[in-house]
């Protein structure tokens, strides 16, 4: 080697010891990897974890993270994506091609529905909305060009909780009528609010999982994040070299938030649940709310369905106010809230609220007629929430 301090630095000799282990696992940062030949350079694998490439194709912290949110949904095969909504389309790209039709709950995930409504219509594909709620509308619409189903647990916003297995069980049966040359339909569940910790998807018979890890895993409300989990090796491939020719890729900086997140997901997901539900119990009691929706409430829509199949509950509730109450009412008792803050997202330390114009985003009939807040606990204490809940109420009628 030269004399040159330049050359020296950059191809110093120095290497660290093997042996070091900490609690966080290593940061890996690498658009380029090298390799110690050539035969490595044209054989070394990516695909299988058994090898790096290149930084898009995963280094040691992205595989770790992998691996980890596989274990938390109860899958084997995770793939990351840039955001939620990325790992959205990142299926639908995945599965569905020219002709194909996608079938979509009327009360999923707004901006996933607006995929599908412009890209995946411009592509060719074709969608329909379904009644969530009803196994017997999903059958009803299920057609020889069905290629995927989409399902999730609660409904955004208005959280109704389906009967999954009831659903998967829809598609099972339709598949078993097709040829086996046919193309099988494929059931997609958006799992943000489950977590992996409220209950498993695949136990309720869905063929893919994805969650935005921008919400609980991360925990921090400063990470975009999504994710992909399979449990069958030809599903996953499909997902991965989408993911591949798409150039889909996360920073190992937010990789290594949302693992130090998943330390104590557990821990925030059950006691934002606490919290929740006393809040939604004490909104219900307050004038001009004319129901609370939120699956641990009784008499809120698929409550039996969620005392079956699901062992907790995440952080959202959302309050239906009487329709006298006018919109600027409520804007006004929004504005009037001082912890919880007007903002998108959900599962993060502080507490957020947001209101909706429901029959806006739906194609079926909304059955209420007045404005709905959706709520957003945080980890702040219960009651001093629920006095700020409680301050801002007169605004309702000011």
């Amino acid at each position: 080697m030269s004399d040159s301090l330049n050359t020296q630095l950059i191809h110093h000799p120095y290497s660290p010891p093997v042996g070091f282990e900490a609690v966080a696992p290593g940061v890996h940062k690498a658009s380029t990897v090298l390799f110690p030949n050539v035969r490595a350079l044209r054989t070394q694998e990516w695909k299988d974890k058994s090898g790096y490439t290149y930084g898009l194709h995963g280094t040691p912290t992205t595989f770790t993270l992998e691996e980890r949110i596989a274990t938390l949904e109860g899958g084997r095969f995770c793939v990351l994506a840039p955001s939620g909504l990325s790992a959205v389309a990142l299926v639908d790209m995945a599965f569905l091609r020219q002709g194909d039709e996608l079938l979509i709950p009327d009360n999923a995930y707004g901006p996933g529905k607006a995929f599908a409504e412009g890209e995946l219509k411009a592509w060719g594909i074709s969608h329909r909305y379904f009644d969530a709620m009803n196994p017997a509308d999903l059958a009803s619409r299920l057609s020889p060009a069905t290629r995927m189903v989409w399902l999730e647990a609660p409904g955004s916003i208005t959280l109704e909780f389906p009967d999954v297995p009831a659903l998967t069980e829809v598609v099972r049966q339709a598949n078993r009528q097709r040829g086996a040359s046919e193309r099988p339909i494929i059931t997609a569940f958006d799992n943000t609010w489950g977590a992996g910790i409220a209950f498993n998807a695949f136990d309720l018979g869905v063929d893919v999982c994805m969650q935005a890890l921008t919400k609980y895993p991360s925990g921090g409300a400063d990470v975009l994040m999504g994710s992909v989990v399979t449990r069958e090796e030809q599903l996953h491939q499909a997902v991965l070299m989408t993911h591949m020719r798409l150039g889909l890729g996360v920073g190992a900086n937010d990789a290594e938030l949302v693992l130090r997140g998943l330390n104590s997901i557990g821990v925030r997901y059950h006691a934002q649940d606490a919290t929740t539900r006393d809040l939604a119990a004490w909104m219900q009691q307050q004038p001009g709310v004319v129901k609370v929706l939120h699956p641990a409430m009784p008499d809120s829509p698929g409550h039996h369905v969620w005392r079956r199949d699901a062992r907790a509950a995440a952080c959202l509730f959302s309050a239906v106010f009487d329709e006298s109450i006018a919109q600027d009412r409520i804007d006004a008792f929004c504005d009037a809230l001082q912890l919880f803050r007007l903002g998108w997202s959900w599962a993060g330390p502080i507490s957020l609220c947001a209101p909706y114009n429901v029959s806006s985003i739906r194609t079926a009939p909304w059955p209420y007629k007045g404005g709905l807040v959706r709520f957003a606990v945080g980890l702040e204490a219960a009651e001093d929430l629920r006095a700020d809940l409680a301050q801002a109420l007169p605004a309702l009628t000011a």
